[in-house]
């Protein structure tokens, strides 16, 4: 069987065509802290209490965002209040659309913004000219007693019409826990997080990403079943996908990770059809196993995979021609590949 070696092209991929650019990470960070400054005054003008912090969450904070084609991205930047500072002028707790709606108009208080800021059913959203957008959702911190009559806080989520115990910054410890946990052992967690965003960049190509499954389910898929494989990017993603297809053919149900429920149930729709399409990414990639797979059959196959050129285009730097069976000499080295994972703020 053929082993042909596309770590360099794989890590050059990730490196262009999935993480963030520094100009793109560097947007992103000013318009969260003018997000937030805005949030700030806009309370003060009214005269309202400030929340007692204000957090980035999601894929954000745990660095695995990944380009996309139509400039669309998104900071989920929670708003975390005491519960006795979301009540009105007559000291009657607000509901969770009013309390939403009380961030809402703290964003648009000085009617600067061109696109005014809106009420969603977990969030007030403020969207910029630019393609970005800033997801605010709003959390009331319930404090009760335990046993031994000690403090203890959780919190709740402006959810509709309701108030839903939620905290999205324990997913975020969660998964950057784990990563921490593979680092310090005999595993590899930047390459766990490479991979989950690679898988992210494969479920959401024109035409796909309003049809599949959440970059949760999708992290959660990954972490469940990662494939470390060294200095080997392109094994590792095959090999967890194979282990991912085998757990979804079973059943599409996905455990949240912190949570007693479920991200996804039985007959998911979402999952399903990334189920499938993950399935044919599989199909694609078996010429792989053909004991004459040259590496251009091999490029192909990932340009397949992921909708694009990139693979072919990549240049031979030992000798190789694009037939050629060896492995192509890195054009980026794997502690560039993890500096632009795991160094910086978004990975």
């Amino acid at each position: 069987m053929a082993d042909i070696d596309c770590h360099s092209e794989m890590t050059n991929f990730h490196r262009d065509n999935v993480t963030l650019s520094n100009k793109q990470q560097s947007e992103m960070r000013t318009r969260r802290d003018a997000g937030r400054t805005r949030l700030e005054n806009g309370l003060n003008e009214a005269k309202k209490p400030q929340p007692k912090e204000v957090r980035s969450q999601g894929s954000y904070q745990m660095r695995t965002m990944v380009q996309d084609d139509d400039n669309d991205y998104d900071i989920d930047d929670g708003a975390y209040f005491a519960s006795d500072d979301l009540k009105d002028d007559a000291g009657v707790a607000l509901t969770p659309k009013a309390a939403r709606q009380r961030v809402c108009d703290a964003l648009a208080w000085d009617g600067r913004l061109k696109q005014e800021a809106t009420v969603k059913r977990n969030c007030v959203r403020q969207v910029y000219a630019a393609g970005y957008h800033i997801d605010i959702p709003v959390y009331r911190i319930v404090v009760t007693r335990d046993k031994n009559d000690d403090p203890v806080e959780h919190y709740e989520l402006a959810s509709g019409d309701e108030w839903t115990r939620s905290d999205a910054r324990a997913v975020t410890r969660w998964f950057n826990g784990l990563v921490g946990e593979l680092n310090a052992g005999e595993s590899d967690g930047s390459q766990m997080r490479r991979i989950t965003k690679l898988s992210k960049k494969f479920a959401r190509r024109v035409g796909w990403k309003n049809k599949t499954t959440s970059g949760i389910s999708i992290t959660k898929l990954v972490v469940d079943h990662f494939q470390f494989s060294a200095d080997r990017d392109d094994k590792a993603l095959r090999e967890t996908w194979k282990a991912i297809d085998k757990k979804l053919q079973k059943s599409v149900e996905i455990d949240h990770p912190v949570l007693a429920n479920k991200l996804a149930q039985v007959g998911d729709e979402a999952v399903t059809f990334f189920r499938d399409c993950l399935s044919g990414a599989l199909k694609t990639l078996e010429v792989l196993d053909e004991s004459d797979c040259s590496r251009k059959q091999a490029r192909e196959a990932w340009d397949d995979v992921f909708d694009t050129d990139f693979f072919t285009k990549q240049p031979d730097n030992n000798g190789d021609s694009s037939d050629g069976k060896g492995s192509a000499m890195a054009i980026t080295s794997i502690e560039t590949a993890r500096r632009n994972d795991g160094g910086g703020r978004f990975g």
